[in-house]
């Protein structure tokens, strides 16, 4: 599988790309993307229609059934993905300003962070799959047995709009390496950053039939999850719509594997230093506009220090530079929809109906763009419906808690279990902290997203596991080929990799 020459990338393509090639699209209709900044519309697709939908499901069908690209070995896909890499390397500075203009992030943030993070998970995905046995020797009471790791089949990735680029890579490069076909659908509000990745892969020699993309709305969308010859879905975005493809996937058994929303507790024990915690949630909370699922938007503060504790939080954000994504000196930009902001703004009013104080924040900022202050309310209590729903966006409150025990208790007291940290001093407290709050991730003394280790979340945040070995997996099923006793079983390993 050899490199091909570069295919440029329309602001406004004109048709689907599907299976690995520019394809007609059977509608009309189109999706606009309009700039959070700017309230302009910036780009557009062709919008997937049923029939493209079951166009581009037949096309992965086929790639599979023919299994060319699992045969290929897995240093053979590995080589591509990382060529690929390469390639979404020398693009980052135009795949970071589309994302920019897509959904309002800085864009020293989404060349740097979003792309330059994405390119290394790449490679890591690489490096872990190549680790995986594709084959290997089982013995116990009976015969020896070869386990065969096989492709699960045609795959679904269904990603969202606030992290789309970095999301769609994380689910197609994994699944491509473990030898499957696979269908992006993007967020309809970000739906052209992932063309990069298509282009780079087409170029890096990937084989034609193997990866598709469909910009789609909710019907679409649904038809492909419920899509007979899919056999695999990963999905992340809100806890609601998971629990649809959930329902879905589960009444004909194709396997699932739901990122879904969190509502993380940052834990802030009574020995910790205010500027410290203050420092992390700067980005712990608002980066991104706080439209990030593992944002510490709970902050439980002792309650011997907790105007202490709100003040520092209030006087960090207070410094936040909130302005044009396209400057440099832009730390925080525009939420990337309207409807999100009005969301925000809700949240925030019902807060201070139900008791809370803004402790900074809370306004909309500028003429034109979707900008509101990074926000902080104080004397939230955790039964309210600020502390208890996702709002993502943002806005942090701060809740009072007495003592180590009491703090966990009230992490724990929440639909979600995505991800969480603790601030202490005592590394014995903060690790028992850590031991004891319900959660798939967790940070002591910072606010990390880590794309190597596994990620996910239990509860309500999601089921399976993102990135590493465990991220791999969800895209193989486990074949057990039982031997006649006496048989040689590495010689019969070797065979099952020839006639594979």
């Amino acid at each position: 599988m050899t490199a091909t020459e570069p295919v440029l990338l329309p602001a406004h393509p004109e048709q689907h790309w599907i299976g690995g090639r520019w394809v007609a699209p059977t509608g009309t209709e189109r999706i606009e993307v309009v700039n959070p900044a700017t309230e302009e519309v910036v780009y557009s697709v062709p919008a997937a229609t049923a029939a493209d939908v079951d166009a581009a499901v037949a096309t992965a069908q086929a790639a599979f059934t023919a299994g060319d690209w699992y045969r290929a070995g897995i240093e053979e896909r590995a080589a591509v993905v990382e060529r690929a890499a390469a390639l979404v390397a020398e693009r980052a500075p135009a795949i970071g300003r589309i994302m920019t203009e897509e959904m309002g992030a800085p864009l020293t943030g989404t060349v740097g962070g979003h792309v330059g993070a994405t390119v290394a998970t790449m490679r890591e995905l690489a490096a872990f799959a190549r680790a995986i046995p594709e084959r290997e020797v089982r013995t116990g009471r009976g015969p020896d047995a070869v386990v065969v790791r096989e492709p699960v089949g045609p795959t679904a990735a269904l990603t969202p709009w606030n992290g789309p680029f970095a999301t769609a890579v994380n689910k197609v490069v994994a699944a491509l390496l473990m030898g499957n076909p696979v269908i992006a659908k993007p967020s309809p509000q970000t739906p052209l950053d992932v063309y990069h990745l298509a282009l780079a892969l087409a170029e890096a020699g990937l084989p034609e039939g193997l990866f598709s993309i469909l910009p789609a709305g909710a019907a679409e969308s649904a038809q492909l999850v419920a899509h007979p010859d899919i056999t695999a879905i990963s999905f992340t975005g809100s806890t609601a719509v998971g629990a649809k493809i959930g329902e879905t996937a589960g009444r004909r058994f194709a396997r699932v594997q739901l990122e879904l929303g969190g509502k993380s507790a940052a834990v802030v024990l009574d020995d910790a230093d205010a500027a410290t915690v203050a420092g992390v949630l700067r980005g712990g909370v608002f980066r991104n506009a706080g439209q990030v699922c593992t944002a510490l938007t709970r902050v439980l503060a002792p309650r011997s220090r907790y105007a202490e504790i709100v003040d520092a939080i209030a006087a960090s954000a207070a410094q936040i530079v909130v302005g044009d994504p396209l400057d440099a000196a832009t730390e925080m930009g525009p939420l990337a929809l309207a409807a999100q902001r009005l969301r925000c703004e809700e949240f925030i009013a019902g807060a201070q109906q139900a008791g809370a104080r803004v402790a900074f924040g809370g306004q909309r900022l500028f003429d034109r763009g979707w900008y509101l202050q990074p926000t902080v309310l104080a004397d939230v209590d955790n039964s309210m419906q600020v502390a208890q729903e996702e709002i993502f966006g943002p806005v942090a409150v701060v809740i009072p808690h007495d003592g180590d025990a009491d703090a966990v208790a009230i992490a724990n007291d929440s639909p979600y279990g995505l991800h969480g940290a603790v601030f202490s001093a005592d590394e014995t407290r903060a690790l028992r902290v850590a031991a004891g709050v319900r959660t798939g991730t967790f940070s002591v003394n910072s606010c990390v997203n880590n794309a190597t280790p596994p990620f996910g979340g239990v509860k309500a945040s999601g089921i399976g596991r993102e990135h590493d070995r465990e991220g791999l997996e969800f895209y193989t099923e486990l074949k057990t080929v039982n031997l006649p006793s006496g048989t040689d079983a590495r010689h019969a390993l070797e065979l099952l990799g020839e006639l594979r």
